[in-house]
């Protein structure tokens, strides 16, 4: 109970609104390092931030290192849906624009073999805010997720493996109206517990490989999907098409290169996220994405600079459209994902650098840009079904009579200071 307590309030100090996330609800990369090099870290040693990423270059630790970073989040959302009143465009953009975002993280070196690590990280979220707006049904969602990491790593020549506990509190609110009244329960939250596996092999002196495991991690927000399906009939109490309130985050696999030459640091990773095969976001229709990162780094005598890449495909797909009541609750389940939760920026663009700031200290900084994506579903079979209503006729007009558009950009600026003993 006192974990849950200190959790919660971590929580609301750090994520006290939606923090959009770039790869699907994932931010990509955690520290300045890692977010300046295009999210990359699987095999590129970045010090104490490498708790969560690979636990196993932890192994390459000397003394004592602390981190403490926060990322400044500003994501650009804008819908805009004809869905309640054909012809007529209802748009806003979403108010929740901006948002910080904490991590702290620890490392000790114990003897010649073993590090111990610490981290606590806001880690994934989705959310926007169009109350106020009519059209758009007043929507509103925020998921918020944080993640406490102790971890241990094991190093021996040229070779090191590491584990980590990931502790993740989560939260969840969705909520809407309707003709009918407010739809929502309020904020829910809960506990999961998953695993962090990982090691690496210096092939060289300056190559090194790295590959990690995340399990799953089973999370269920109490009368919150179940609930805001059921306001468009699509819940247990209607179609059925959403019966659960279990959203679990995808399990992960990462491999990762990193290349020394002279001043230059070459870094690259991939990294696969089975979204299809976790509970609520298979339901939902979310894909097993494949990501990809580039960095490249040089360092000077005291400061460097970096700049990356970042490509994740929207992993969420569009359901087939039908003039009838399984076209209906394919729509409704595009809408939900389009409107309430916009994971659909692909490109990713980063730059970053950092200095000494003192003998034992350094300041760090990383900017990323994700450009804009648009993305379009047609809602003409909801719209029908609702001018029908208690009597819906899905045929009464066609499937793309009416659309909703969300439009999706994000600035984000990441600043740490380490300070090594």
């Amino acid at each position: 109970m006192k974990l849950k307590k200190i959790a919660a309030l971590l929580a609301i100090a750090g994520l006290s609104a939606p923090a959009f996330a770039t790869n699907g609800d994932n931010l990509i990369g955690l520290g300045a390092m890692s977010r300046a090099l295009g999210g990359t870290g699987t095999a590129a040693f970045f010090g104490a931030e490498n708790t969560l990423t690979n636990p196993a270059l932890l192994g390459k630790m000397k003394g004592t290192e602390f981190s403490i970073a926060g990322t400044a989040f500003m994501p650009d959302v804008k819908a805009s849906t004809d869905i309640a009143m054909p012809g007529t465009v209802a748009s806003k953009t979403s108010d929740a624009d901006f948002f910080a975002i904490p991590e702290v993280s620890l490392a000790n070196r114990l003897n010649n073999n073993w590090t111990f690590g610490l981290g606590m990280y806001g880690t994934s979220g989705m959310g926007v805010d169009y109350r106020g707006n009519d059209g758009l049904f007043h929507a509103y969602s925020n998921l918020q997720m944080m993640k406490f990491v102790p971890s241990v790593a094991y190093n021996n020549g040229n070779f090191g493996l590491g584990a980590a506990l990931a502790i993740q509190y989560g939260a969840l609110d969705l909520n809407y109206k309707t003709p009918s009244g407010t739809v929502g329960n309020g904020n829910s939250s809960d506990f999961g517990y998953g695993v962090n596996l990982g090691a690496y092999y210096d092939v060289t002196k300056d190559f090194t490989v790295g590959v990690t495991y995340q399990s799953e991690i089973a999370m269920t927000y109490k009368d919150q999907l179940t609930t805001a399906a059921d306001g468009f009939g699509i819940g247990p109490n209607g179609m059925g098409t959403v019966t659960s309130n279990k959203l679990t985050q995808p399990e992960e696999i990462k491999l990762g290169v990193a290349y020394t030459t002279g001043p230059w640091l070459l870094t690259a990773d991939y990294k696969r996220v089975n979204w299809s095969k976790a509970d609520g976001y298979k339901t939902f229709n979310w894909d097993d994405q494949d990501i990809f990162g580039l960095g490249v780094k040089y360092s000077g005598n005291g400061w460097w600079l970096g700049a990356g890449y970042n490509y994740g495909k929207d992993p969420i797909k569009k359901l087939p459209d039908a003039q009838s009541m399984t076209g209906y609750s394919n729509q409704a389940i595009n809408m939900f994902n389009n409107m309430f939760f916009p994971a659909i920026v692909e490109n990713h663009f980063t730059f970053g650098g950092g200095m000494n700031i003192g003998k034992n200290s350094s300041l760090d900084f990383a900017v990323v840009y994700a450009s804009e994506v648009s993305k379009t579903i047609n809602t003409g079979t909801i719209t029908s079904v609702m001018a029908t209503m208690p009597t819906p006729n899905p045929a009464l007009m066609p499937v793309n009579a009416t659309t909703q558009k969300t439009d999706h950009s994000q600035t984000a600026v990441t600043v740490s200071v380490r300070m090594n003993f």
